[in-house]
């Protein structure tokens, strides 16, 4: 059977990129001569899927949940960052790139968020190789066999789902304060528990029930505190949610197995996702954004997705430098600056309901991550 012509001009492009074809030889020439030594006796370290929480779903920064395998000794090690050091970086990176984007949509009057996480995608598919070029932090993508039949089968279909989330999460931010959506987020173990247990690749019990009935009584609560409660913004919140759900079972479905770190996932899907995306551009946003990209200048452009990018670098230092449960309260503890930073900054209203139920909800969140849940978050 043939090929539908746009999923071919998908794959050509996507190959195209990711041999590097449409980048100019120049840069290659440039950045090859900055190449990082490591020592040849050093291995990539795996890590399970489940000990590794999301960076940050809200732009391409996300960092994806990993699939791997046992390590290859063609692979050469990433310089080794002490915690203290790597994760108050990851924590400042993943703050600022919400911070940041909410300040482009509702300070700066950018409310693009479809352009603003293609923008994101197409930086991180040219930075990643030129990190492929210039390091060894890229070394994991000489274990993958990308054809044809991968693209189709798992690259496209998860692509499609993290587009979504992206899109999604993104255009949330027009509609609801930070602080609302990060509690909302909580959500999202709950939703990939009951999207694994569909798939049948989870089982429920009694302990994931309890913590099921937490989270979710912890985010109604925080709902029915929120002040400023746009159903519109809820509704493209909980869209966020149920397709960042569906891509990590997805993930683990379609590529269990297969050793992916945060960058080298990002390496394969930014091409792809923003191809998707570019698609749906003219559909939703048309040219507005292009008339606006003189008004908001290259700086803020250029910041804004270095930022991004680097998010998913730090988190590549952070996988394995730390226990699962270092890494799930670190992640809290951002999440909580987070929401403390939309206060001062944004002006954003928390109420006594609200910090209760998040609370709860935080309480259910930790109790699952630290007593093996088996879901794949």
């Amino acid at each position: 059977m043939s090929m539908p012509i746009t999923l071919r001009v998908g794959f050509l492009l996507f190959r195209a990129v990711n041999h590097g074809y449409l980048l100019p030889f120049i840069t290659s020439s440039l950045f090859n001569t900055l190449a990082m030594p490591s020592s040849e006796d050093d291995k990539i370290e795996s890590v399970p899927l489940t000990s590794v929480k999301d960076t940050d779903e809200d732009s391409a920064d996300a960092s994806l949940p990993t699939p791997v395998s046992a390590p290859s000794s063609s692979a050469k090690a990433k310089p080794k960052i002490p915690a203290f050091v790597i994760i108050p970086i990851w924590m400042a990176f993943s703050v600022s790139v919400i911070l940041y984007n909410n300040h482009l949509y509702n300070v700066l009057d950018f409310k693009f968020p479809v352009f603003l996480v293609t923008w994101h995608l197409t930086f991180s598919a040219i930075g990643t190789r030129v990190l492929q070029r210039t390091t060894h932090l890229l070394d994991g993508t000489k274990d993958i066999n990308m054809n044809k039949d991968m693209f189709l089968r798992s690259i496209l279909p998860i692509g499609l789902l993290f587009s979504g989330s992206l899109i999604l999460s993104n255009s949330a931010y027009l509609y609801l304060s930070i602080s609302y959506i990060q509690m909302l987020k909580a959500f999202n173990a709950v939703a990939v528990l009951i999207i694994s247990w569909i798939f049948r690749i989870s089982e429920p019990n009694r302990k994931l029930g309890v913590i099921v009935f937490m989270i979710s009584f912890g985010v109604a609560l925080t709902s029915t505190g929120e002040l400023k409660f746009n159903l519109l913004g809820f509704i493209i919140q909980a869209a966020a949610v149920v397709f960042e759900a569906s891509r990590l079972v997805m993930i683990e479905i379609l590529l269990h197995g297969m050793k992916m770190d945060p960058l080298v996932s990002l390496h394969y899907y930014a091409p792809i996702c923003a191809l998707i995306n570019l698609l749906f551009l003219p559909f939703t946003e048309g040219l507005a954004p292009f008339y606006q990209l003189a008004r908001l200048g290259p700086l803020i452009l250029l910041s804004n997705a270095f930022i991004a990018f680097f998010l998913n670098v730090a988190a590549v230092f952070l996988v394995g430098v730390t226990s699962g449960l270092v890494l799930t309260l670190a992640g809290v503890l951002k999440d909580i600056l987070l929401i403390s930073g939309s206060v001062i900054i944004f002006s954003a209203v928390i109420t006594p309901l609200q910090i209760f139920g998040y609370s709860i909800a935080l309480a259910g969140l930790v109790l699952f991550k630290t007593t093996g849940g088996n879901a794949p978050t």
